[in-house]
């Protein structure tokens, strides 16, 4: 048994979700163990929020005082076990030098950068095709000797997100301006080729508000105000701007929320975790690998038609995919699936 586990994963926030179901299964075979988890800065405040974890482990910035500084607070923590969820050699080389007895990760060909592979003591082969979680529940599987897998119906005792209830701020706010049932309406992302037009939003927007009785709040991040005012003001006043949001107020509006709408991007897969109905929309990356795991859910994808794949801009701007999904599509899903 090991009773202390290091496990690297060191962002990005979808990618940090997608881990969470891999991290309940290893607390709930080793309660009394104490499970730490290294990440980057930007991503160290949705793993306080995170039920069960020992402790949260940052990566003291990118310059070498910086990584000596932190390998030496994870020595001095005498790891058994060190995971690596992230497969790149970055991550690799940190799970090694933390000093751990034994290192997990990736066979070379579920890996990212196929030469992390040489940094494990042991190695595991995941299917890469299918989604995250489930590469991420093979690896802790490994670890315990069984085979864990994404279920339908959700089985909570095998499949968990274990994130804590918080209070919100944002939430209190628009509860004081009246807002009852609300719909989260998320038009930004960090790559560009991710955004469906704002315009657009803010026409789903107004029918989430006309038609089906939800007050659309949109959520912006930093450098998206702007992008937030587009949808607003496209809305014919409908949508309700939220107030900036940290990421315990995204998982607290996640969960009060009775729909979401997005693209891929952090938003989206929490308010997934959170269990709330969503209708996504993807373009450069891959839905069945990185989307809403729920088959409840609706994905409207352009992946087979985008010839940009994982690019963070588009490549091809007179051919670019997500606008070929159009309003009276996005319509026609969220109506499916609030029928649902």
């Amino acid at each position: 048994m090991a009773s202390s586990i290091l496990i690297v994963r060191l962002g990005s926030l979808g990618d940090l979700i997608h881990t969470l179901p891999a991290f309940a299964a290893l607390r709930r075979r080793y309660p009394e163990a104490r499970i730490d988890w290294l990440v980057e800065p930007p991503h160290r405040e949705i793993l306080t929020l995170v039920l069960g974890l020992s402790n949260v482990v940052v990566l003291k910035g990118r310059s070498l005082g910086g990584w000596f500084d932190t390998i030496a607070e994870l020595r001095a923590r005498r790891y058994d076990l060190a995971l690596d969820f992230q497969g790149l050699i970055k991550s690799a080389t940190l799970a090694r030098l933390c000093g751990a007895e034994t290192v997990i990760g990736f066979s070379s060909s579920s890996l990212r950068e196929p030469a992390a592979r040489l940094f494990y003591s042991r190695s595991v082969l995941a299917n890469d095709a299918g989604h995250v979680i489930d590469k991420n529940l093979a690896l802790a599987g490994y670890v315990l000797g069984e085979r864990l897998r994404l279920r339908e119906p959700w089985d909570r005792t095998e499949f968990d997100f274990p994130l804590a209830d918080v209070r919100s701020l944002v939430l209190d706010d628009l509860r004081a301006q009246g807002v009852g049932e609300f719909a989260l309406v998320n038009p930004g992302a960090a790559w560009p080729n991710k955004r469906w037009p704002a315009e657009r939003f803010g026409a789903i927007a107004k029918d989430l508000a006309d038609t089906h009785g939800l007050t659309p709040v949109v959520l912006w991040g930093p450098g998206e105000r702007v992008l937030a005012e587009t949808v607003a003001s496209a809305s014919d006043g409908r949508a309700v701007i939220a107030a900036e949001t940290r990421l315990p107020d995204l998982v607290a509006l996640a969960r009060a929320a009775r729909f979401a709408i997005s693209g891929d991007t952090g938003p989206l897969h929490i308010a997934c975790a959170a269990g709330t109905p969503t209708v996504s929309l993807f373009g450069p990356t891959d839905a069945a690998r990185n989307g809403p795991w729920n088959p409840r859910d609706i994905v409207l994808s352009r992946y087979r038609l985008c010839g940009c794949h994982y690019k963070r801009q588009c490549q091809q701007p007179h051919s670019w995919c997500l606008p070929d999904i159009s309003v009276e599509d996005v319509r026609e899903a969220i109506r499916q699936r609030l029928a649902k």
